[in-house]
């Protein structure tokens, strides 16, 4: 049986290995891999083809939002209406928000190139064992801030596959 588990770069994982083999693993049954981090910078925009779900017009339709409602309110006691000033309120708002959020953006990219950024690597482990062994090692792991845990057995076949059904004629 295999069990794999995600770790954080931190002394807890170090401490999760030499517990391992204190506890009668040998060093051949586990395999640790180190992940590397993203080189290049985030895009800013996304595409058709690619979205990464970080979006940049959020903070602006929120504070376009609000400048719009503001601009409607107060637009009737100002010259213009609340016509025009609702329009003024809902530019105004957009730009700041989207000028605020692409801020925030560029900084966080910085940060995660530079290598000081509040994602820490990751390395993945994976550990052979026998099953009586399982639930212990699989406790080990959660005791040592494990991510991440899955079980998988060598000799498990694949689920059968379910042809789709079609609706209509």
């Amino acid at each position: 049986m295999y069990l794999v588990a995600s770790f954080e770069h931190t002394i807890y994982l170090e401490l999760f290995l030499t517990e391992l083999e204190q506890k009668g693993i040998p060093r051949s049954r586990i395999l640790a891999v180190p992940l590397d981090r993203r080189q290049e910078p985030r895009r800013l925009f996304d595409t058709i083809h690619r979205a990464d779900g970080f979006s940049l017009f959020d903070v602006a339709a929120i504070l376009g939002t609000c400048g719009m409602l503001l601009g409607a309110i107060y637009g009737f006691v100002l010259t213009w209406g609340p016509i025009l000033w609702g329009l003024i309120g809902l530019i105004g708002g957009a730009l700041v928000g989207f000028f605020v959020k692409w801020l925030f953006v560029r900084r966080e990219a910085r940060l995660e190139v530079s290598g000081r950024s509040r994602i820490p690597s990751e390395v993945m482990v994976m550990v052979r064992c026998e099953p009586h062994q399982a639930d212990f090692v699989q406790a080990l792991m959660w005791e040592h801030h494990a991510v991440g845990v899955g079980r998988l057995w060598p000799d498990a076949q694949p689920a059968p596959r379910v042809p789709e059904r079609r609706a209509g004629p």
